[in-house]
């Protein structure tokens, strides 16, 4: 190995955004290491924009327009100052046009030679170089123009995956039952691929039902040293995104995980690999097969961190920098369990569709000490252009079962308002009889079907009530322009109860209260008549007794909406006019958008006839593809929008009426 010159990195930019770029800006910032963060349109007042010592506009509201853009990058970089560039996850992290770019122009590159990445990177590649190391692979073919797609899915016999060979992230993937749905699907995918990654290239690849999702943590340095770092569990994903991700796996022996790490050591050694990276695999009926390689940082990297006490983002700035790794194999041992739960914006109980929009609450958790790497704060906007995660969230304990309590409790007592996510399907799936037991093939959310809202109970609604009314109380006393001297509710005749009405998921609940004079309130509700002390108040907590109950709340009040969080999760209630407004026509006969989003395409026209299931509109939405189909047959009266238009949630896309 040749002698290696350490070059010390004063200034990185991270090119990327959301919680992985603050992830990067925190160990920068501790290494002494000044940052610069790219933003697009949507991304200026972003929280990892404001924290890095200097932010660039990169002039685009979509991906492809800014953070896919490697000319608008490096012009950056040459403009702020930079001496280095780190990619993150994502975007053009796994690109070795970028990559050798960066290079080119002068700058130090934090992540594997452009070299690795066009071997290791591409997943074809990948399979060529497992299968030279003696690795078990699933049966591959890429799809090109000259391929006869059928006979190809029946050589490889279905289900068969359709799958993008750049990137990552569930994008561009396809489960294939049947050659009715092969065309479309491969259509669809290489769209997707090209919108995420600039490259459309697929393959088909055999699909394993019920199988578990394992990955090893490689990292080398430029010296030739390169190591392990165990393995990571991501079988618990929908449409091929992973949710929960834990290390060590609970499969895994410690035979299969010799053999796994010995496998993707021997790979990477074979290229020089220098950097963070990971080797994933498929494992069933302890057998394993090569999946693919992810040249950079994966988004679950935090589970390995907490397991063997290195911070991964530092050894890949030193390793750029030209140093040694801080640790060798024999330097690693397995501490504990690590379980990371991906909190988004997403809603479980309409087939997890994204949900982008303000974040109007956001207040983490301090139960169990666990980590949240997040790109959010209250007021943040998660917008339909960009990847649906809000938070990860990370509970490391001495065992496994206390690591999901632990982080399921964490969930729990996070505050998140404004918009519809994961986070109780989370909770539900990790408190799950068959999580706890280590069941975690890749088919846990259909086979196991965890709850996907949470259920509130009655008493749980009308604590709420009770803290929504009080709390408009005090804050109605606190805004009072005059007699703020006198107590609040004292009056010198009995005057009749204050009336307030919330509705909670279309239930409307009446409360009514009236102060004592020794300051407690008397409040009527569900037919019941209870004394409630105010034990304190201030801006955003409320703690009350509710006959004998003591609780504490944290409530946030917007227009007229109230965010209540209980010691159980949260929930949103809508403060009711005193007066009924009146209410819009209903639109009948018409589909709306499940989401916000783009128009890809308009598969029909007017008075076209239609069957239930056919294809109507194709919508993207935080670079993920969505297909509107006819729920019954039917005739097209109307087509409301085109390609290209911008709709938002519930705008109505077509209107569909029965064939008399």
């Amino acid at each position: 190995m040749a002698d290696v010159t350490v070059k010390p990195i004063t200034s990185i930019l991270v090119a990327n955004r959301g919680e992985i770029a603050r992830r990067i800006m925190r160990t920068a910032r501790d290494m002494g290491i000044q940052t610069v963060a790219v933003y697009a349109d949507g991304d200026q007042d972003a929280p990892f924009v404001k924290e890095a010592d200097a932010a660039f506009a990169l002039n685009g509201r979509t991906s492809a327009e800014s953070y896919l853009v490697i000319e608008k990058i490096i012009d950056t970089c040459k403009r702020s100052g930079a001496d280095a560039v780190h990619p993150g996850y994502g975007f053009l992290s796994e690109n070795a046009e970028f990559a050798k770019a960066v290079i080119d122009a002068g700058f130090t590159w934090i992540g594997p030679s452009p070299e690795v990445i066009s071997s290791m990177g591409d997943k074809l590649s990948a399979k060529k170089l497992m299968q030279k190391a003696d690795v078990p692979t699933l049966p591959a073919i890429e799809v090109t123009d000259h391929l006869d797609i059928n006979s190809a899915a029946n050589d490889i016999g279905y289900p068969v995956l359709v799958k993008a060979s750049a990137g990552g992230g569930g994008r561009g993937m396809r489960v294939v039952q049947n050659k009715s749905d092969l065309a479309s699907a491969i259509k669809s995918a290489k769209r997707e691929a090209a919108s995420s990654f600039g490259d459309d290239t697929v393959f088909l690849e055999k699909w394993l039902d019920r199988s578990r999702h394992i990955e090893i943590q490689i990292i080398g340095d430029k010296h030739g040293n390169l190591t392990h770092c165990f393995e990571r569990e991501c079988s618990i994903q929908r449409r091929h995104q992973k949710l929960i991700e834990e290390a060590p796996s609970p499969a895994v022996s410690p035979e299969i995980r010799a053999a796994m790490g010995e496998a993707a050591v021997k790979a990477a050694k074979s290229l020089g690999y220098a950097s963070a990276g990971t080797v994933e695999f498929l494992l069933q009926d302890s057998e394993f097969y090569f999946l693919e390689v992810n040249a950079r940082l994966q988004v679950e990297h935090p589970v390995t961190e907490e397991i063997i006490g290195f911070d991964l983002v530092r050894e890949q700035i030193r390793v750029a920098e030209g140093e040694c790794l801080s640790f060798t194999q024999e330097d690693l041992s397995i501490n504990g369990h690590a379980i990371e739960a991906r909190l988004c914006a997403e809603d479980p109980n309409n087939d997890f569709l994204p949900s982008p929009g303000p974040v109007n609450v956001w207040q983490t958790s301090a139960a169990g000490n666990v980590r949240f790497d997040s790109g959010v704060e209250s007021g943040s906007i998660i917008a339909m252009e960009f990847d649906a995660m809000i938070a990860k969230v990370i509970a490391h304990a001495p065992t496994r079962r206390e690591a999901a309590m632990k982080l399921a409790r964490a969930l729990e007592t996070t505050s998140i308002q404004g918009l519809t996510t994961n986070r109780d399907f989370l909770v539900s799936t990790l408190r799950s009889e068959a999580y706890l037991a280590g069941d975690t093939t890749t088919d846990f959310i259909e086979r196991v079907n965890p709850a996907r809202v949470r259920k509130i109970s009655d008493d749980e609604l009308t604590e709420a009530v009770i803290a929504a009314a009080l709390a408009s109380q005090a804050k109605n006393r606190t805004n009072a322009k005059v007699l703020k001297s006198i107590r609040s509710g004292w009056r010198n005749t009995m005057l009749p109860f204050q009336l307030l009405n919330f509705s909670h998921q279309g239930t409307i609940w009446h409360v009514e209260y009236r102060s004592q004079r020794d300051g407690s309130f008397k409040v009527r509700i569900a037919g019941n008549e209870i004394i409630v002390r105010v034990l304190n108040v201030d801006a955003d907590s409320l703690s009350l007794d509710i006959d004998g109950k003591r609780l504490n709340f944290w409530v946030h009040h917007r227009l007229d909406e109230w965010h209540i969080h209980t010691s159980k999760g949260d929930l949103s209630l809508t403060q009711l006019p005193r007066y009924p407004l009146q209410e819009g026509e209903e639109q009948r006969g018409g589909l709306v958008a499940p989401m916000p989003g783009t128009v890809l395409s308009t598969e029909i026209t007017t008075g076209d006839n239609v069957g239930k299931g056919d294809l109507l509109v194709t919508l993207e939405a935080m670079k993920m593809e969505h297909r509107i189909t006819a729920p019954r047959d039917g005739k097209i009266e109307n087509v409301h929008v085109a390609a290209g238009d911008q709709v938002e949630t519930d705008q109505l896309l077509v209107t569909l009426v029965e064939e008399n």
